[in-house]
């Protein structure tokens, strides 16, 4: 989940322009940063725990060439000797890694019985050691690095710089990007497009099992990792920009990201009709058609699924990713699977993807980020079109990914001009509540009522209970805070021991078929002293707190979650919390 950058250019500012660089991938991690850049045949290496982004200009060297880290601990406490990148001995190259060597143990020991030394708790020293060792008999640092790179199992991609100034990478699971200007020449590799959009026009993806060499004059090489072969490559055309990443006056990412959720919804409102209808008979044809991820995408799935069974008719089952290898055995190949992710680079999932790959099953995903592993695992790959989204919780993605499950359920009954219909009103209604500050004034206050609470509940049912669930996640990440969603038909079966004086829940209300049903869980949690904070069109006795909403009928559950990330947001400011940045989390999970 670390963030790697590299650049090669004319430009003397190398170590200035990963530093840069990092800032926009420190959602990958921010316990600790590195820099290295090559320095008159020397390499000079600066690193600390920390954010990156609280750091200024930083004291390098002039140098036209630098690699660079954010790190999110894994293998290792968060210090600085365990910062990369990591030196090898003799100071011939440096390395950063994005991953986790899952037999870094029994490698170690072997290196050690070689007399080796180690300075840090890290895997990643390990690698460094490797290619020490491989050096002794390869003369080449890209037979080296490969064969050092095949004795790694697990997910892992890493970067090398050495002393004259030759840059190596080589993926296997994590994710690695190459963005090139094309007027300059300019050559940047990272673990996300986002980070080098201001600079590159252009990109190349590498895919697993990839190696990629560097030279003095520029010049790209690509290999395969497992052969030595060479590898042809496709440049494609980069189609981020620069431009939109930025708070555009907004005190948070957070905040502006959630008041972009109509202009999201209308991305999704303008996707290809011919490529939707395509798929829609790929759904229909499928036997099963399982939708698949991992937090807060976990919870899209959940609701993709239902409306895929509800509007739809289709039988759809959401999984998580991390669990879902007890469906093995059940995948045949005439089902299909549905990916929604943020990064496009979910490690659990990729995993559940790699299998269902085997079986020959199709895979379709809907990704914001260009270029992702799951996006070019998918045969039918959609993408949200919802912009760069910074915080490290996800809000607009999420709005887009359920929206865009909405539409393709109303598609699969022949009713994808009324799904359009339905998702430009729901645009429009909530960038009017967005504009209320009335609406605004009520969830500031709550939230500073929430603040001071130990426990929250939240209850909901049918359409909304991947909502409430979602509400939960953004209530954790936000506050830090137990946060609990409770399926509302399942109230009384365990959660109603812990209602009492003091305890708030917060309960999501559609006019739907199930409102009679919520409207029991009301009474019987205020029976025993529970304040019920109720998001809903119209007040009731029963509500002791009330969050009003526009009923939007089918598409009601997609708005419901924009006060419930509200009322996160408002928490975290409350609570003083770094909101774009929660603690221990980051936004792409990409080992397991």
């Amino acid at each position: 989940m670390c963030g790697i950058f590299g650049y090669k250019g004319d430009k003397q500012n190398a170590g200035q322009i990963v530093v840069e660089g990092l800032k926009r991938l420190d959602y990958r991690g921010y316990d600790s940063w590195g820099v290295g850049v090559v320095f008159k045949g020397s390499l000079v290496v600066k690193k600390q725990v920390g954010k990156i982004s609280d750091i200024g200009n930083l004291d390098l060297p002039l140098s036209s060439t630098a690699i660079a880290h954010t790190r999110w601990a894994t293998t290792g406490a968060v210090t600085q000797i365990n910062a990369h990148p990591h030196i090898s001995s003799d100071g011939s190259f440096i390395l950063a890694q994005n991953g986790i060597v899952e037999n870094f143990i029994e490698l170690k020991k072997t290196l050690l019985k070689k007399k080796y030394k180690f300075i840090s708790e890290t895997d990643t020293e390990v690698i460094v050691r490797l290619i020490e060792d491989s050096l002794k008999t390869e003369k080449e640092y890209f037979n080296a690095i490969r064969y050092a790179f095949l004795k790694l199992e697990g997910r892992n991609t890493i970067i090398l710089l050495t002393k004259t100034g030759e840059i190596y990478a080589a993926r296997n699971g994590s994710p690695l990007v190459v963005g090139i200007n094309s007027k300059t020449n300019e050559i940047f590799l990272s673990s996300d497009t986002l980070s080098f959009a201001p600079h590159a026009d252009q990109m190349i993806v590498l895919d697993n099992n990839q190696m990629i060499s560097i030279d003095n004059d520029r010049k790209i090489k690509i290999f395969d990792t497992k052969t030595g072969n060479p590898h042809k490559y496709k440049i494609e055309r980069l189609t981020i920009h620069a431009s939109k990443i930025n708070k555009d006056g907004y005190d948070h990412f957070m905040l502006k990201e959630i008041y972009e959720t109509p202009y999201v919804i209308r991305q999704i409102v303008n996707q290809d009709k011919n490529k939707i209808e395509k798929f829609v008979q790929e759904i229909k044809s499928a036997r099963h058609v399982y939708v698949i991820g991992s937090g807060t995408a976990g919870f899209a799935s959940a609701q993709i699924a239902f409306y895929l069974r509800v509007f739809g008719k289709i039988n759809a089952i959401s999984l998580v990713g991390a669990d879902a290898r007890s469906y093995y055995n059940m995948f045949q190949k005439d089902d299909l699977i549905i990916a929604p992710s943020q990064s496009g680079e979910t490690a659990d999932v990729i995993e559940v993807l790699e299998f269902a790959k085997e079986k020959g099953m199709k895979i379709a995903s809907i990704v914001n980020m260009p270029g992702s592993m799951i996006t070019r695992m998918s045969d039918f790959p959609f993408m949200c079109n919802a912009g760069p989204e910074i915080c490290v919780m996800s809000t607009k993605v999420f709005s887009s990914q359920i929206s865009w499950g909405y539409l393709l359920a109303k598609a699969v009954q022949n009713k994808f001009e009324e799904g359009k219909k339905n998702l430009t009103v729901l645009a429009v209604t909530i960038n009017e509540y967005l504009a209320n500050i009335n609406n605004l004034d009520t969830l500031k206050n709550l939230a500073e009522k929430l603040s001071k609470k130990q426990h929250i509940f939240l209850l909901g049912k049918y359409q909304n209970l991947a909502i409430i669930n979602e509400g939960m996640v953004k209530m954790i990440e936000a506050s830090y805070k137990h946060a609990h969603a409770v399926p509302a038909g399942d109230l009384k079966h365990y959660a109603i021991t812990l209602m009492e004086k003091g305890i708030s829940v917060i309960v999501v209300v559609s006019n739907d078929v199930i409102k009679t049903d919520i409207n029991t869980s009301i009474d019987e949690v205020r029976l025993r002293g529970a304040e019920v904070i109720a998001i809903a069109h119209g007040k009731h006795e029963n509500y002791d707190y009330y969050i009003p909403t526009h009923d939007t009928k089918e598409t009601d559950a997609i708005g419901n979650i924009i006060p419930l990330q509200l009322l996160a947001y408002y928490m975290a400011v409350k609570l003083g919390n770094n909101v774009d940045k929660p603690r221990n989390i980051a936004k792409s999970v990409t080992v397991k």
